[in-house]
């Protein structure tokens, strides 16, 4: 298990907008790339489940998360089914007026990547989801 804190990344829109996009299944999700299979379901107003095929490394790996959404703050992350299956992170949002901050905080576990490669592999991941967030948001800002 690796304990890992990301401070500082900031989106360029206030967090109403944010949290728009964050709830959007037709922007937000497609905006992560290499996924295919997409599904999302309802298990009660606050949380869903998410289901996935993911490409690492060339192989198609079955993902799925379950999600619960505290908004305006945030929500909570529990990867049930993939690399990082039993890890739990929350992500949560600081307005900062036309801007909102994002903040990460967790403990992820992974049964196949090795424990000293895991930090690593954290930390690449934030930058990848948080990269196509930016550049999924800046569309759906222009869009709406």
């Amino acid at each position: 298990m690796v304990f890992v804190a990301d401070w500082g990344s900031v989106f360029d829109a206030p967090v109403e907008k944010v949290w728009k996009y964050v709830q959007s299944d037709i922007d937000h999700g497609p905006s992560h790339k290499g996924r295919r299979n997409f599904e999302r379901k309802s298990v009660n107003e606050n949380t869903v489940m998410l289901g996935w095929e993911q490409e690492v490394d060339g192989k198609w790996i079955k993902m799925s998360n379950r999600l619960t959404f505290h908004p305006p703050i945030g929500f909570f992350v529990e990867p049930l089914e993939g690399p990082m299956a039993g890890s739990k992170f929350f992500n949560y949002y600081v307005p900062k007026g036309n801007k909102t901050e994002v903040v990460v905080v967790g403990d992820w576990n992974s049964k196949t990547i090795p424990p000293a490669q895991l930090e690593k592999a954290v930390w690449a991941n934030l930058e990848k989801v948080y990269n196509e967030d930016v550049a999924g948001l800046k569309e759906f800002s222009r869009k709406s």
